[in-house]
């Protein structure tokens, strides 16, 4: 099967691999498989595949799991935080993760809009992909403006969630041990407004003041209720009950209003069918 939509404009893809023998590999197998296919770029690393990604607007990204700098996923959450602004109408693109997860973790890709295929490459498993991708290209949509939910941004959503589910629970925190100039203040996590990264500390915000602890987000996650503390950005997580209000502005992006607190907090575009209406 080729696709064939517009002879014109053909369909363009971009490969994130850190290993060169292996983005070769892919490479040579996709235009093997989809000769009329176009390979824009090869990337050596998940910076340079977010970089290219958005300056090249391809249709298909096949990004490493595990690459240097960001990995693919964090390369691809970026992009879709990043791709609606300068909207030029271009939709979001089909994703396909390169990956060795093990058939457990995978179980999370099968229920995704993004495909997988696994190392080493397999033309039969991938030439399953590049039917799959054949087909979603043909029934395409013009990107969604702002206000309205973008499909491929949400399925990208739910596939994180189900891969960060999949991480072991750590034990939850029940108070925050932060610095505050030369003393440490034990901070209950009810009293926490928000958390905020910030290079390789994260600020914790309080309605009384702030203190910093020396972690990442994605180290502190898997220790917080998920069920009282979301994500609404790579950057920052928001205590639920400190949510006044969901507001968006006439460019359509997304900003959260808080109770007892002036701050405002932008909402990635991943994370805003957190607040859609009941």
């Amino acid at each position: 099967m080729t696709y064939s939509a517009n002879a014109a404009a053909p369909v363009r893809a971009l490969i994130a691999e850190d290993e060169p023998i292996l983005a070769a590999a892919l490479a040579h197998a996709l235009r093997r498989l989809w000769p009329a296919l176009d390979i824009v770029a090869t990337c050596a690393n998940g910076v340079e595949a977010l970089q290219q990604g958005l300056a090249l607007r391809p249709d298909i990204l096949f990004l490493d799991i595990k690459m240097p700098g960001k990995t693919g996923l964090e390369a691809a959450e970026e992009l879709a935080e990043q791709w609606h602004e300068g909207q030029d109408g271009t939709p979001f693109p089909q994703i396909v993760f390169v990956t060795a997860y093990d058939d457990y973790a995978l179980a999370a890709f099968e229920h995704a809009a993004a495909d997988y295929v696994l190392k080493p490459v397999n033309d039969a498993r991938l030439g399953k992909t590049v039917e799959r991708l054949q087909q979603r290209l043909q029934t395409v949509t013009p990107a969604p403006t702002p206000e309205q939910a973008a499909p491929a941004d949400d399925n990208l959503a739910r596939l994180l969630t189900q891969l960060q589910a999949m991480t072991p629970a750590a034990p939850r925190l029940q108070m925050i041990r932060a610095a505050v100039g030369n003393s440490v203040r034990m901070i209950p996590m009810a009293d926490v407004v928000y958390f905020e990264a910030l290079d390789k500390y994260i600020n914790v915000v309080c309605r009384d003041g702030e203190a910093l602890i020396r972690t990442s987000l994605k180290e502190l996650l898997p220790q917080l209720d998920p069920q009282q503390f979301w994500q609404i950005h790579r950057g920052t997580i928001v205590n639920a009950s400190a949510i006044a209000s969901a507001v968006r502005d006439e460019a359509g992006k997304l900003s959260l209003t808080l109770r007892q607190h002036p701050a405002q907090l932008r909402v990635s575009p991943l994370y805003a069918h957190l607040f859609r209406q009941m």
